[in-house]
Protein backbone atom coordinates (compact mmCIF):
# COMPACT_ATOMS: atom_id res chain seq x y z
CA UNK A 1 0.00 0.00 0.00
CA UNK A 2 1.03 3.59 -0.56
CA UNK A 3 0.42 6.74 1.48
CA UNK A 4 -1.34 9.93 0.45
CA UNK A 5 -1.26 13.63 1.21
CA UNK A 6 -4.72 15.21 1.33
CA UNK A 7 -5.12 18.98 1.19
CA UNK A 8 -8.16 21.09 2.04
CA UNK A 9 -8.73 24.06 -0.28
CA UNK A 10 -9.98 27.16 1.58
CA UNK A 11 -7.37 28.82 3.83
CA UNK A 12 -5.06 25.87 3.29
CA UNK A 13 -3.98 25.61 -0.34
CA UNK A 14 -5.59 29.01 -0.96
CA UNK A 15 -5.11 31.88 1.48
CA UNK A 16 -8.78 32.89 1.44
CA UNK A 17 -12.31 31.55 1.60
CA UNK A 18 -13.14 30.81 -2.02
CA UNK A 19 -16.88 31.12 -1.40
CA UNK A 20 -16.35 34.79 -0.54
CA UNK A 21 -14.18 35.23 -3.62
CA UNK A 22 -16.83 33.65 -5.82
CA UNK A 23 -19.71 35.82 -4.65
CA UNK A 24 -17.53 38.93 -5.06
CA UNK A 25 -16.73 37.79 -8.59
CA UNK A 26 -20.42 37.36 -9.38
CA UNK A 27 -21.11 40.80 -7.90
CA UNK A 28 -18.47 42.32 -10.15
CA UNK A 29 -20.21 40.71 -13.13
CA UNK A 30 -23.58 42.02 -11.87
CA UNK A 31 -24.77 38.46 -11.29
CA UNK A 32 -25.16 38.86 -7.51
CA UNK A 33 -26.75 41.51 -5.32
CA UNK A 34 -25.29 43.28 -2.30
CA UNK A 35 -27.67 41.15 -0.26
CA UNK A 36 -26.09 38.01 -1.70
CA UNK A 37 -22.63 39.27 -0.74
CA UNK A 38 -23.78 40.09 2.80
CA UNK A 39 -25.49 36.73 3.21
CA UNK A 40 -22.37 34.82 2.20
CA UNK A 41 -20.28 37.00 4.51
CA UNK A 42 -22.52 36.08 7.44
CA UNK A 43 -22.31 32.39 6.53
CA UNK A 44 -18.51 32.54 6.42
CA UNK A 45 -18.34 34.14 9.87
CA UNK A 46 -20.84 31.66 11.31
CA UNK A 47 -18.86 28.78 9.80
CA UNK A 48 -15.59 30.09 11.23
CA UNK A 49 -16.98 30.18 14.75
CA UNK A 50 -18.95 26.94 14.49
CA UNK A 51 -22.45 28.38 14.82
CA UNK A 52 -23.86 27.33 11.46
CA UNK A 53 -25.57 24.25 10.07
CA UNK A 54 -23.18 24.05 7.14
CA UNK A 55 -24.91 21.12 5.48
CA UNK A 56 -28.30 22.88 5.58
CA UNK A 57 -26.78 26.06 4.15
CA UNK A 58 -24.98 24.11 1.42
CA UNK A 59 -28.15 22.36 0.33
CA UNK A 60 -30.03 25.66 0.32
CA UNK A 61 -27.33 27.26 -1.83
CA UNK A 62 -27.32 24.34 -4.28
CA UNK A 63 -31.08 24.64 -4.77
CA UNK A 64 -30.52 28.06 -6.32
CA UNK A 65 -28.48 26.35 -9.08
CA UNK A 66 -31.33 24.13 -10.25
CA UNK A 67 -31.74 24.38 -14.01
CA UNK A 68 -28.37 26.05 -14.63
CA UNK A 69 -26.11 24.67 -17.36
CA UNK A 70 -23.24 22.57 -16.02
CA UNK A 71 -21.07 23.55 -18.99
CA UNK A 72 -21.65 27.28 -18.47
CA UNK A 73 -20.97 27.01 -14.75
CA UNK A 74 -17.73 25.11 -15.31
CA UNK A 75 -16.54 27.76 -17.77
CA UNK A 76 -17.44 30.56 -15.35
CA UNK A 77 -15.53 28.85 -12.55
CA UNK A 78 -12.43 28.55 -14.68
CA UNK A 79 -12.35 32.26 -15.45
CA UNK A 80 -13.06 33.03 -11.77
CA UNK A 81 -10.22 30.76 -10.69
CA UNK A 82 -7.71 32.35 -13.06
CA UNK A 83 -8.75 35.86 -12.04
CA UNK A 84 -9.28 35.62 -8.28
CA UNK A 85 -8.05 32.31 -6.87
CA UNK A 86 -4.77 31.46 -8.60
CA UNK A 87 -3.02 34.60 -7.28
CA UNK A 88 -3.90 33.53 -3.71
CA UNK A 89 -2.46 30.01 -3.83
CA UNK A 90 -0.04 29.79 -0.90
CA UNK A 91 3.67 29.49 -1.79
CA UNK A 92 4.14 27.22 1.23
CA UNK A 93 1.29 25.05 -0.02
CA UNK A 94 3.04 24.75 -3.38
CA UNK A 95 6.22 23.69 -1.60
CA UNK A 96 4.37 21.07 0.44
CA UNK A 97 2.67 19.62 -2.64
CA UNK A 98 5.99 19.35 -4.47
CA UNK A 99 7.71 17.76 -1.47
CA UNK A 100 5.07 15.04 -1.19
CA UNK A 101 5.10 14.51 -4.95
CA UNK A 102 8.88 13.99 -4.97
CA UNK A 103 8.55 11.56 -2.06
CA UNK A 104 6.08 9.40 -3.97
CA UNK A 105 2.86 10.18 -2.14
CA UNK A 106 -0.52 10.05 -3.84
CA UNK A 107 -1.95 13.58 -3.88
CA UNK A 108 -5.56 14.68 -3.54
CA UNK A 109 -7.54 17.81 -2.79
CA UNK A 110 -10.17 16.94 -0.17
CA UNK A 111 -12.78 19.69 -0.03
CA UNK A 112 -16.45 20.35 0.65
CA UNK A 113 -16.52 22.51 -2.49
CA UNK A 114 -17.66 21.33 -5.91
CA UNK A 115 -15.41 19.95 -8.67
CA UNK A 116 -15.99 23.15 -10.63
CA UNK A 117 -14.09 25.05 -7.93
CA UNK A 118 -11.54 22.40 -6.96
CA UNK A 119 -10.56 20.93 -10.34
CA UNK A 120 -8.97 24.15 -11.69
CA UNK A 121 -6.90 24.35 -8.50
CA UNK A 122 -5.83 20.71 -8.84
CA UNK A 123 -4.75 21.30 -12.43
CA UNK A 124 -2.92 24.46 -11.40
CA UNK A 125 -0.92 22.51 -8.80
CA UNK A 126 -0.54 19.32 -10.81
CA UNK A 127 -2.65 17.27 -8.39
CA UNK A 128 -4.37 14.37 -10.15
CA UNK A 129 -7.26 13.63 -7.82
CA UNK A 130 -10.08 15.69 -6.34
CA UNK A 131 -12.39 14.39 -3.61
CA UNK A 132 -15.26 16.83 -3.18
CA UNK A 133 -19.01 17.43 -3.17
CA UNK A 134 -20.49 16.40 -6.51
CA UNK A 135 -23.72 17.88 -7.81
CA UNK A 136 -26.48 15.96 -9.54
CA UNK A 137 -26.77 16.72 -13.26
CA UNK A 138 -29.54 15.69 -15.64
CA UNK A 139 -29.39 16.43 -19.35
CA UNK A 140 -26.56 18.88 -18.80
CA UNK A 141 -28.30 20.90 -16.08
CA UNK A 142 -28.05 20.90 -12.30
CA UNK A 143 -30.97 19.43 -10.41
CA UNK A 144 -30.18 21.51 -7.31
CA UNK A 145 -29.27 18.44 -5.24
CA UNK A 146 -25.86 17.07 -4.19
CA UNK A 147 -24.61 13.51 -4.33
CA UNK A 148 -24.91 12.11 -0.80
CA UNK A 149 -23.20 12.31 1.56
CA UNK A 150 -21.79 15.79 1.25
CA UNK A 151 -18.00 15.84 1.36
CA UNK A 152 -18.10 17.64 4.69
CA UNK A 153 -17.28 16.56 8.24
CA UNK A 154 -17.80 12.79 8.49
CA UNK A 155 -18.66 12.84 4.78
CA UNK A 156 -15.03 13.65 4.00
CA UNK A 157 -14.00 10.48 5.80
CA UNK A 158 -16.56 8.48 3.78
CA UNK A 159 -15.28 9.69 0.42
CA UNK A 160 -11.61 9.59 1.43
CA UNK A 161 -11.96 5.99 2.60
CA UNK A 162 -13.65 5.05 -0.68
CA UNK A 163 -10.90 6.76 -2.68
CA UNK A 164 -8.17 5.14 -0.57
CA UNK A 165 -9.66 1.66 -0.94
CA UNK A 166 -9.82 2.03 -4.73
CA UNK A 167 -6.17 3.11 -4.91
CA UNK A 168 -4.59 0.96 -2.24
CA UNK A 169 -3.81 3.93 0.01
CA UNK A 170 -3.08 3.38 3.71
CA UNK A 171 -4.77 6.19 5.63
CA UNK A 172 -2.82 5.37 8.78
CA UNK A 173 0.34 6.43 6.93
CA UNK A 174 -1.26 9.43 5.21
CA UNK A 175 -1.31 13.19 5.86
CA UNK A 176 -4.21 15.66 5.88
CA UNK A 177 -3.73 19.44 5.89
CA UNK A 178 -6.65 21.68 6.87
CA UNK A 179 -7.70 24.87 8.66
CA UNK A 180 -11.16 23.87 9.87
CA UNK A 181 -12.53 22.22 13.00
CA UNK A 182 -15.23 20.68 10.81
CA UNK A 183 -12.44 18.45 9.48
CA UNK A 184 -11.63 16.89 12.85
CA UNK A 185 -13.13 13.52 11.79
CA UNK A 186 -10.66 13.33 8.91
CA UNK A 187 -7.75 14.67 10.97
CA UNK A 188 -8.39 11.85 13.43
CA UNK A 189 -8.72 9.28 10.62
CA UNK A 190 -5.24 9.78 9.13
CA UNK A 191 -2.01 8.89 10.86
CA UNK A 192 -0.48 12.33 10.31
CA UNK A 193 -2.88 15.23 10.97
CA UNK A 194 -1.58 18.66 9.99
CA UNK A 195 -3.19 21.93 11.10
CA UNK A 196 -2.74 25.01 8.89
CA UNK A 197 -4.08 28.54 9.52
CA UNK A 198 -6.62 27.10 12.00
CA UNK A 199 -9.98 28.58 12.85
CA UNK A 200 -10.51 29.27 16.59
CA UNK A 201 -12.06 25.89 17.35
CA UNK A 202 -9.37 23.93 15.54
CA UNK A 203 -6.64 25.94 17.25
CA UNK A 204 -8.03 24.82 20.61
CA UNK A 205 -8.38 21.23 19.43
CA UNK A 206 -4.79 21.25 18.16
CA UNK A 207 -3.52 22.62 21.47
CA UNK A 208 -5.37 19.92 23.42
CA UNK A 209 -3.89 17.20 21.22
CA UNK A 210 -0.42 18.75 21.04
CA UNK A 211 -0.65 19.05 17.26
CA UNK A 212 1.78 21.39 15.56
CA UNK A 213 0.19 24.46 13.95
CA UNK A 214 1.57 25.87 10.68
CA UNK A 215 1.02 29.21 8.95
CA UNK A 216 0.84 29.09 5.16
Amino acid sequence: MTAAAFFDMDRTLVRANTGSLYIKYLRRRRQATLGDVARVGVWVLQYKFGVIDAEKVTRKALQTMAGQSEEDHAALCRTWFADMVAPLVSPKAREAVETFRKNGYALAILSASSPYATRPLAEHLGIDDVICTHLEVEEGRFTGAPREPLCYGPGKVHWAEKWAAERGVDLSQSFFFTDSASDLPMLLRVGNPRVVNPDPRLRVAAWRRNWEVAAW
